[in-house]
């Protein structure tokens, strides 16, 4: 059979440095006019079908993505919203939980029993780690269904719970609070332990304070969170972007922070009430290395490696209270509970909430833009022990029974 043979159009010519060459004009997927060149019709041709081939794929992709597709478009487009380190979580999260199961299939043909089935491994992670898979995938495809990309969004009617709980945090005690602080005075972590105890700040406003904002010459003493701290590559970077708008405030501060921030001031060389010896703020490595000093005097059981012959060997110690390390006598293990950075600013909030201050004033203080946020920990504080209640329950039930 006879091979069909093709209708090549006749091109124009255009001479460009000597040399004549068939020219014509196509369309691109942005709806530009584009020049193509070749020395034949028959190899100008060819360019233009697979000009056109490239452009329809590229059409197609635009109004059918894949998953992988959209949420490298996605994530482009909260670059301009979101701070790098949530963009390096988000990416992370979508990575391994979202494009590995999903990435391959057109955002049109995922159900909702596809999105079911790639969160059923995430129900052995953590509570938080869920949580985040879960909003970014609704989050991807209510944008879609918006882009009008879908007509059919499977994420609507998905539960949001699921994963393990963590265990809960709680507050330090005051015999809690007066062991850690001792077992730190005098060292690095003391004036961000005070600052989180006794003013509730987040660790980034913590490492971003200023002098400038910290006023202790005033009638009421108090500090003005203005700042962030945030590290990109282990550098730190200070801003004026805050967590949220609430997240900027001034809080008075207690005779006993007072008293140890005009002493940190005096002896300071830096503009940054923590710095590092140099007057510069803390990188995340240098913060890590700081709250070392807490983490060294707890009895906190610790994995530690050696090599015997050549091999690695893996071994744990469970340190006693009251004991000393061998290697540094001048460390004594005296801190038998857990205690984290965050830990510090939800011991302030509590303890406001245990003196009776109002959960809207508390909300202030603590910077919280949701008022639950406030409430979900008032009232753990206030409703989770029968035997405060039991006179709040016989009042109410007074009557009834008389």
């Amino acid at each position: 059979m006879a091979k069909k043979k093709k209708n090549i159009p006749e091109y124009g010519t255009v001479e460009i440095n000597g040399t004549v060459y068939y020219r014509t004009r196509i369309q691109d997927a942005d709806g530009k006019r584009v020049n193509l060149y070749a020395t034949t019709c028959e190899e100008l041709y060819e360019k233009q079908l697979d000009a056109r081939r490239q452009i329809e794929e590229i059409l197609f992709r635009r109004q059918h993505p894949t998953v992988a597709e959209y949420c490298e478009k996605w994530l482009l487009m909260q670059s301009a919203k979101v701070t790098a380190a949530t963009l390096r979580g988000y990416t992370f999260a979508m990575k391994n939980h979202i494009i590995e199961p999903l990435g391959d299939m057109y955002m049109e043909e995922v159900t909702a029993d596809d999105i079911r089935l790639a969160l059923v491994p995430m129900s052995k992670k953590s509570e938080g780690m869920y949580n985040t898979v879960n909003m970014l995938i609704k989050c991807i495809f209510y944008s879609a269904e918006r882009s009008q990309l879908i007509t059919y969004n499977p994420c609507e009617g998905l539960s949001a719970k699921g994963g393990k709980a963590g265990k809960r945090k709680e507050a330090l005690t005051d015999q809690q609070t007066e062991v850690l602080l001792d077992a730190v005075k005098g060292l690095p972590p003391y004036l961000f332990v005070m600052i989180g105890l006794y003013a509730g700040l987040r660790r980034e406003e913590i490492l971003a304070l200023q002098w400038d904002c910290v006023f202790l010459d005033v009638p009421t003493p108090y500090i003005s969170v203005q700042r962030a701290w945030r590290t990109e590559h282990n550098r730190p970077v200070i801003s004026t972007v805050l967590k949220t708008k609430a997240a900027k405030r001034d809080i008075p501060i207690p005779k006993c922070l007072v008293e140890c921030l005009r002493e940190a001031k005096a002896s300071s060389i830096s503009d940054y009430v923590i710095a590092d010896s140099t007057g510069e703020p803390l990188s995340y490595s240098q913060f890590q290395r700081v709250w070392q000093y807490v983490v060294v005097r707890s009895t906190k059981e610790r994995t530690y490696y050696k090599y015997v012959n050549g091999q690695s060997i893996k071994y744990s110690v469970k340190p006693t209270l009251g004991m000393k390390q061998k290697n540094n006598p001048n460390i004594q293990y005296t801190i038998d509970f857990d205690v984290t950075p965050h830990q510090l600013r939800h011991t302030y909030i509590t303890n406001l909430l245990y003196s009776g201050v109002d959960p809207k004033t508390v909300q202030y203080l603590a910077g919280h833009e949701n008022s639950k946020t406030t409430m979900d920990i008032y009232a753990k504080v206030k409703y989770n022990k029968p035997e405060e209640l039991f006179d709040v329950v016989n009042g109410a039930f007074q009557q009834v029974v008389s």
